[in-house]
C-alpha cells in the first residue's frame, strides 16, 4: 500500500440493501466492507448511509448533508426501488447525475454500483432502466461496478425468506466481488496524496489533495 498516515473516509450510500435491513450492523454491507479493507491494511472508516426504503429521489435530497462527514468515496448503490415501483427510469437517471455532481463537487470518487429492473416489467422498461447506470458512468467518467447483487440474487442460501434482501452470507460475497474496485481507488487515492505530500504539500499551506475524476480538490491535513 501507499500512503496511509490518513484514516480515508468511504460513505456508502443507499438503500435497505446498504443499509442492511435485517441484520445485526456488523453484518451489513459497510460494516463487512470496512472490515474486510481493515484486514487488508488499509487505514478506512465506512459510514452506513443507508436508508431502507429510499429512492434515487429521496437519496438525492439527502446527498448534501450526508456528504458533511467530508467522504474520499462515496459508493453509489441506489435505484432499486425505483425499479420495485415502476418509475420511470429517467428520473432514476437525473438523480443519481444529481448525486454524483454533489458528490464530486464534495471532493469524493464516486463508485457507481449497478442495479438490475425485476425483468417482469417488461422488456422496454428493463432494457432503458438497466441502461442507466453504464452511461452515467461513461457521462461522468466513473468506475462501475455492473450489479450491486451480482452472484447473490436469485440464490435462496444467500437471501433473507423475502428473497430481496441478502442475509449475512449474501453480504459476504456482495464484499468480496466489490473489493477489487474499491481497492483499486483507494490505491489511487492514496498514491495522489503520496505524490503531493512532503515540501510540496507545505508549499500548498499544509493542504494535501484528493482528486475526483479528472479534477483535483484540496483538503486541511488531519481530516
Amino acid at each position: 500500500m501507499g500512503y496511509a498516515a490518513e484514516k480515508m473516509t468511504i460513505l456508502a450510500f443507499g438503500d435497505s440493501l446498504t443499509a442492511g435491513y435485517g441484520l445485526a450492523g456488523e453484518d451489513a454491507f459497510p460494516g463487512r466492507l470496512e472490515k474486510a479493507l481493515s484486514e487488508k491494511g488499509y487505514r478506512v472508516r465506512v459510514v452506513n448511509a443507508g436508508v431502507s426504503g429510499d429512492t434515487s429521489a429521496g437519496g438525492a435530497a439527502r446527498i448534501g448533508w450526508s456528504l458533511a462527514d467530508q467522504p474520499d468515496l462515496v459508493i453509489l448503490e441506489l435505484g432499486a426501488n425505483d425499479a420495485l415501483r415502476g418509475l420511470d427510469p429517467e428520473q432514476t437517471r437525473t438523480n443519481l447525475a444529481t448525486i454524483i455532481t454533489q458528490s464530486r463537487a464534495a471532493g469524493a470518487r464516486v463508485l457507481l454500483a449497478g442495479m438490475k429492473a425485476p425483468r417482469s416489467l417488461g422488456e422496454d422498461y428493463v432494457r432503458r432502466f438497466d441502461a442507466v447506470y453504464p452511461e452515467l458512468a461513461a457521462e461522468f467518467n466513473l468506475p462501475l461496478y455492473p450489479f450491486f447483487l451480482d452472484g447473490v440474487t436469485g440464490n435462496p442460501a444467500l437471501n433473507q425468506e423475502d428473497g430481496i434482501h441478502p442475509n449475512a452470507a449474501g453480504v459476504r460475497v456482495i464484499v468480496e466481488r466489490i473489493l477489487p474496485y474499491v481497492e483499486q481507488i483507494l490505491a489511487q487515492l492514496e498514491g495522489a496524496v503520496a505524490d503531493f505530500s512532503g515540501a510540496a504539500a507545505r508549499q500548498r499551506g499544509g493542504r494535501l489533495p484528493r482528486t475526483a475524476g479528472s479534477e483535483v480538490y484540496l483538503l486541511q491535513e488531519g481530516k
